[in-house]
């Protein structure tokens, strides 16, 4: 099967920004690890949070963070997902509460404000990065307008696949992996509907799983 673009499934994202953003990704971390050599770096495990304080910035330089909030309700809801190069902190949003957790094993380095305020050079590359958030969470709003559950799902695994995708012989291999709880969050809608639609896709040959429960997005020969 067609690796369906967002024109094809009836959508107007523009995630080929997403993409041209993810090409020049290495250059950009090879950057910033000149930049920030002289940043602490700290590591963490997958499913582990973040501490955000409001006079810190993170930047991620391996792995994937996923950003969240929790409802009054008790509903938690996704607001995005940062990978390499891209910084995240509590003073970049204003969003409350505001949650960072590592989607899998994770290298971040900590500034603090002031240490921003000192360098226009730190400052004009965390522009670039933030930019490309801002494009991230358009797309993201953009989709969750679909009416349809299955149109928005497949949107945002498309999403996922410009910024996270790998090329594998069947397709685009996601390269975190995600719950049906972890879709449900960012969709607006619940495991269960998850799960059918997922199993649909999967039935008409638009994605498949891995044994590792990592989802691939196919393509046709």
């Amino acid at each position: 099967m067609v690796l369906m673009k967002p024109q094809q499934a009836g959508l107007s994202l523009q995630t080929s920004v997403v993409e041209k953003s993810r090409n020049s990704s290495a250059a950009v971390r090879e950057h910033l690890n000149h930049l920030y050599q002289n940043f602490p770096v700290h590591s963490f495990c997958r499913g582990q949070e973040i501490p955000l304080g409001e006079h810190k910035i993170w930047i991620v330089l391996r792995g994937v963070v996923l950003l969240n909030t929790l409802h009054p309700s008790g509903d938690e809801a996704l607001l995005g997902f940062a990978v390499p190069s891209m910084p995240i902190g509590q003073s970049l949003t204003q969003v409350s509460p505001y949650n960072a957790v590592a989607l899998s094993d994770a290298e971040l380095l900590l500034l603090t404000l002031e240490e921003v305020r000192l360098s226009p050079t730190i400052q004009q590359a965390l522009n670039q990065q933030l930019i490309r958030r801002l494009q991230q969470s358009e797309c993201m709003t953009a989709l969750l307008g679909l009416r349809r559950v299955e149109d928005r799902l497949k949107q945002f695994l498309l999403l996922l696949a410009q910024s996270l995708g790998e090329p594998c012989e069947q397709g685009r291999l996601l390269s975190v992996r995600l719950t049906h709880q972890h879709l449900a969050n960012a969709l607006g809608t619940t495991r269960v509907t998850v799960t059918r639609i997922l199993n649909q896709l999967r039935g008409e040959g638009w994605l498949s799983i891995t044994q590792g429960r990592h989802i691939i997005l196919c393509e046709e020969a």
